[in-house]
């Protein structure tokens, strides 16, 4: 079973965030880090000003747990490898803050009663940076820092081109690179990936028909479309994405650094090979 923690245990993943943020920073307060989490799970409980609980059931709270732990580990892996530039507290608080509130765009307000959050694949990037504008000035973050907090976001979109953001120092990039990264392999390796394609599929395919997507247009036909591009996907599309877009931030996953085992792309790999099965089959 991959990974060790509970992803959908919002305390055991908070647990983890707080002791790499007390390992990395000891004087640092874990207050805002705290918030962080008991807010976006009320955001996705359906206790947030006007939102709607999350209808999903791929791009749920479960997924948002799964990238923040994987996100965690990079940075502590960063900085265990000596890595330059090393963030400070707050940029860590950034950096948690990016990756609990990357998909509160698919979140409903209760006025819209018509199908769920999934309709909103193609812009939940931008709906997820106006809720994180709205709510991070309650947490005492000055503009400066949210939009190191937004920028990071932009950075998970499926068809941003990060290069062509603008990040105002070295850190606030690598910031970025450990989101996008994480909210891949997160979710990629994920030990029931295989098994949830399909549900992938249906979001997919409400939010193409939500737009009136001609079925010509469609990056996905079919359920079995999806399954059996998916390690294209993989291979064409993520990993360059990984090497170059993002820096290679996987890198800071293997344990130890720099030539141990990563478990997060061995998952991942693991996974492509069960889906190849699936599709010759």
């Amino acid at each position: 079973m991959f990974p060790s923690i509970d992803t959908k245990d919002p305390v055991a993943v908070a647990r983890v965030v707080r002791d790499v943020q007390s390992r990395l920073f000891p004087q640092s307060s874990l207050d805002i880090t705290d918030r962080l989490f008991a807010d976006v799970q009320i955001m996705f409980a359906g206790r947030y000003l006007d939102y709607l609980p999350i209808d999903l059931k791929y791009h749920d709270f479960q997924h948002t747990l799964q990238a923040t732990l994987c996100m965690a580990e990079l940075i502590d892996g960063w900085h265990a490898a000596g890595q330059e530039p090393s963030l400070t507290s707050r940029q860590f608080e950034e950096a948690v803050a990016a990756i609990v509130l990357h998909d509160t765009g698919y979140l409903k307000l209760r006025s819209d009663t018509s199908g769920t959050g999934a309709k909103y694949t193609y812009t939940h990037v931008l709906r997820s940076c106006a809720v994180a504008a709205t709510y991070l000035p309650t947490l005492g973050f000055n503009l400066a820092e949210i939009d190191v907090v937004l920028g990071a976001i932009r950075c998970t979109g499926p068809t941003a081109n990060i290069r062509r953001l603008q990040f105002k120092n070295k850190a606030e990039e690598m910031i970025g690179c450990c989101v996008a990264t994480a909210d891949y392999l997160g979710q990629m390796a994920a030990s029931d990936y295989p098994e949830e394609l399909p549900i992938l599929f249906s979001e997919f395919e409400e939010s193409d028909d939500y737009l009136h997507v001609p079925p010509e247009r469609r990056a996905f036909k079919s359920t079995a479309d999806l399954i059996a591009k998916t390690p294209i996907f993989w291979k064409k599309v993520v990993l360059p994405k990984l090497h170059k877009d993002f820096q290679q931030a996987y890198r800071f996953l293997a344990r130890p650094y720099p030539d141990g085992p990563n478990p997060y792309l061995e998952a991942i790999e693991r996974n492509i090979s069960i889906i190849q099965k699936q599709t010759v089959t």
